[in-house]
C-alpha cells in the first residue's frame, strides 16, 4: 500500500492529468473514383442514344413511338450503323441534360455545405429509356434543415429549369398524327405542364393525336421522374423538403402519402402499387436533424414552388397501356 501510495501507477496520473480542450475533426474525405463515373456515363450516352436512334427512325417514318416485336430486333442492328446511331443523341443528350442537372445541383448544394458527397453514378440498362436513371450518394450526415432542405429542393428545381426549354423545342418539332400517335405497345400519360404546353402550341388540337418528338420523349422521361422524386415520402427529395417543414412529423405523414398511392395504383396504374411497396418496406427511415431553427421565408416559398412542380408534373396513369 505503502508503495502505492508514494508511487502512484501511470494509470492513476493519467486520471487526474488535465483534460485537453477539443479539438474540431474534419470528416473524412472519400476519394472520388472519376474513371467508374465516366466508365458508367459513356455506357450510358451510348445505351440512351441506341434508343434515341429507334425513336427517331420511328418519328421519321411515321411509325409508332415503341413496338416491342418490331424495335427489339432494330436495337440489334442500329449499333452497328454509326451514322443511323448519331440520329439518337437528340433523345440521349436531352435525356442525360436533364438527369445530370438534377444531380448536380444535390452536388452542388452538398459542396456548398461542404458535406461529403459522389459525383453522379449513371445507370446504363436494356430499358426502354436505355437507362434507370441517375444518383449520388450522400456520405456525411446532414445537422440543420436549412442544408437539408437546400440539399433535396436543389436537384428538381435544376432539373425543371432544363427540362422546360427542352420540352418547348421538342413540342415545336412534334406532329400532328392522331393514327399514329395513338398507336403502340406504349401510350404516355399527360401530365398538367405537357397539358398546358401543348395547348399554347397546338391550340385546338387534341392532345391524343400529337406524335411526340424524340427531344420532347426526353423531357416528358424527366417531368416524370421529377414527380417520382418529389413524392413527400421517406428519403425522397419530396421526403427531405417535407422533413425540413415538419420535423418528426415527417414518418408519419410518409405513412399517409404511400397508403395514397394504393387507390392510385388500383384505379390508374399499378406501377403506384410497387412503388408503395418499396417506400413503406425501405424509405420510411430519415435521419433525424436536431437543428430547430425555422425555415426563412424564401425557403418556404421556394418550397410552395417545389410543390407546384410537383402538382405540374405528376400523373396518376403515366403509361395509359402496356
Amino acid at each position: 500500500m505503502a508503495d502505492q501510495e508514494l508511487y502512484p501507477r501511470p494509470v492513476d496520473r493519467w486520471y487526474t492529468a488535465p483534460q485537453p480542450a477539443a479539438v474540431a475533426v474534419e470528416p473524412a474525405r472519400f476519394r472520388q473514383r472519376y474513371w467508374l463515373h465516366a466508365a458508367l456515363f459513356l455506357l450510358t450516352v451510348y445505351s440512351t442514344t441506341l434508343v434515341g436512334a429507334r425513336l427517331a427512325h420511328n418519328f421519321r417514318n411515321n411509325l409508332p413511338a415503341f413496338e416491342i416485336e418490331t424495335d427489339l430486333l432494330a436495337y440489334t442492328e442500329i449499333w452497328t450503323d454509326p451514322q443511323a446511331l448519331a440520329t439518337g443523341l437528340p433523345f440521349s443528350l436531352t435525356l442525360l441534360g436533364i438527369l445530370l442537372a438534377h444531380e448536380f445541383g444535390h452536388y452542388l448544394a452538398c459542396v456548398y455545405y461542404r458535406v461529403n458527397a459522389t459525383l453522379p453514378y449513371f445507370i446504363p440498362a436494356p430499358t426502354l429509356i436505355g437507362t434507370l436513371g441517375a444518383f449520388i450518394r450522400i456520405r456525411a450526415p446532414i445537422y440543420s434543415r436549412r442544408a437539408l432542405f437546400d440539399i433535396g429542393v436543389a436537384g428538381p428545381i435544376a432539373g425543371f429549369v432544363f427540362l422546360l426549354p427542352a420540352l418547348s423545342i421538342g413540342l415545336v418539332y412534334s406532329k400532328i398524327i392522331p393514327e399514329v400517335a395513338g398507336e403502340g405497345n406504349f401510350l404516355f400519360g399527360t401530365p398538367v405542364l405537357l397539358w398546358l404546353m401543348e395547348t399554347a402550341i397546338f391550340p385546338g388540337v387534341d392532345g391524343g393525336g400529337i406524335y411526340l418528338h424524340p427531344v420532347a420523349r426526353a423531357a416528358w422521361i424527366g417531368v416524370f421522374a421529377t414527380a417520382l422524386n418529389l413524392l413527400p415520402i421517406g428519403q425522397l427529395d419530396g421526403g427531405h423538403i417535407l422533413y425540413a417543414f415538419v420535423g418528426e412529423r415527417h414518418k408519419r405523414l410518409s405513412r399517409v402519402f404511400v397508403l395514397a398511392l394504393v387507390p392510385i395504383g388500383l384505379l390508374y396504374w399499378w406501377g403506384w402499387l410497387l412503388w408503395a411497396a418499396l417506400l413503406f418496406f425501405f424509405g420510411f427511415r430519415h435521419p433525424v436533424i436536431y437543428d430547430q431553427t425555422p425555415l426563412s421565408r424564401a425557403r418556404r416559398q421556394l418550397g410552395l414552388l417545389a410543390a407546384a412542380i410537383f402538382v405540374l408534373s405528376f400523373m396518376p396513369n403515366p403509361f395509359l397501356r402496356v
